[in-house]
């Protein structure tokens, strides 16, 4: 009897083993009920997840940012990749009327070399990889490479309307902005064969920089003073907007160091457009001076300068309040277009459009250190090399 009655108490006895066990699991670890929270009449603590969409990953490919909260991190003075460390500090300067790159050296502000190019030379613009400088010829339809190694030009490849030129931030594609084509053509970054056409209904496709994953890039389209947001992945179109100034002429285009703010330079509106990319809400306009042009980042990423080509000065813009604190005034007068900084940053260097002449500033003073004659119509000029780690391409947009 005893023994049937231990037999029929085992069922309960594993039951209520099973049952302590748990209770001692639910104690050691979260989300168990019966706790805490729920007898006090509450409900148990939910399970924390990853937020959705928390980070959006970054363009395939791209090498990742040195400092999430500054796009320039690797544009610090002197901070030069191997691979250029030990090429000449020069001045390449396309002249569009006299199919020319005069070659200055910084030291002594002297043209020291006239190199032919094709018609209608616009831009020199470093590659991707940083070893090769490209001369936009836009009415000859080529680009000529040269070496910045040894500053000889090779030979020209068929590119048809090269007004500009820039390179995806993984480096797989360069994308030639063939102004009167009305075409973004996406090329092979060496060879320059064609890989997609993207065909764009504005007029005059010439500036651009990439939002800080890469994945999307603001275009200007300067005749029909439009804007375009574009998918870089998937090559196509994914927003456009007309300015809101009557006969709106944007120019350069350039990202603020956190990546929140896009800056673009409008020569008819006489100042620059603030817009947020993500959204492409509307931008504003911040009056700078007339003819607004050029735009470039301080090597600190404290400032930007803006080229003010109607009027021979520079705006200074602190990026941290959003405030102009300064505008220069060149020297005896000039035209100041595009340019690009020193390595040391300490040199504003810039091409007088319609003066035939290249001007060199002091970025702490705003004194005007030379004016240098080259040939007619000089344009975007490139200073090389510079710091950082790849190039996004026009004049020099490094990262």
């Amino acid at each position: 009897m005893a023994d049937r009655n231990r037999t029929h108490d085992r069922p309960r006895l594993r039951a209520r083993h099973r049952a302590a066990l748990l209770a001692v699991a639910c104690a050691l670890v979260a989300g168990c009920g019966g706790g805490e929270s729920e007898r006090a009449g509450h409900s148990p603590r939910p399970v924390e997840r990853a937020p959705v969409n928390a980070a959006k990953p970054g363009l395939p490919g791209m090498p990742p940012l040195l400092d999430e909260h500054d796009l320039y991190a690797a544009d610090r003075p002197g901070r030069l990749a191997p691979q250029v460390k030990d090429f000449p500090s020069r001045i390449y300067v396309p002249n569009t009327g006299s199919d020319t790159v005069s070659v200055i050296d910084p030291k002594t502000y002297k043209v020291i070399e006239t190199i032919p190019v094709g018609v209608q030379p616009q831009h020199v613009v470093p590659s991707w990889d940083l070893k090769t400088l490209w001369v936009n010829n836009n009415r000859g339809h080529d680009l000529t490479p040269i070496d910045p190694a040894t500053g000889k030009a090779g030979k020209p490849v068929k590119v048809h309307d090269p007004y500009n030129l820039y390179f995806t931030p993984n480096g797989k594609y360069a994308i030639v902005m063939a102004s009167m084509d009305r075409q973004l053509v996406f090329r092979d970054p060496h060879t320059m064969e064609i890989r997609r056409t993207l065909r764009v209904n504005c007029g005059g496709v010439n500036h651009a920089d990439f939002s800080p994953d890469g994945r999307y890039f603001i275009v200007s389209c300067e005749f029909s003073g439009e804007l375009l947001k574009v998918d870089t992945e998937k090559m196509k179109i994914i927003g456009k907007e007309k300015l809101p100034f009557e006969g709106a002429m944007p120019q350069d285009v350039k990202i603020s160091p956190d990546g929140k703010t896009w800056y673009i330079a409008d020569m008819m509106a006489d100042g620059i457009w603030i817009l947020n990319g993500d959204t492409f809400a509307q931008p504003k306009l911040m009056p700078t001076g007339k003819g607004a042009h050029g735009l470039y980042v301080s090597r600190d990423s404290r400032y930007m300068y803006v080229s003010n080509r109607g009027e021979g000065s520079i705006s200074r813009l602190d990026l941290r309040t959003g405030a102009l604190v300064d505008k220069w005034h060149i020297r005896g007068g000039g035209s100041p277009d595009m340019g690009g900084l020193s390595t040391d940053g300490k040199v504003l260097w810039l091409s007088g459009r319609y003066n035939s002449e290249v001007y060199a500033l002091d970025t702490r003073t705003g004194k005007t250190l030379a004016k240098i004659p080259v040939g007619q119509g000089p344009h975007g000029l490139a200073v090389y090399p510079q710091p950082g780690r790849y190039s996004l391409g026009h004049t020099g947009i490094f990262r």
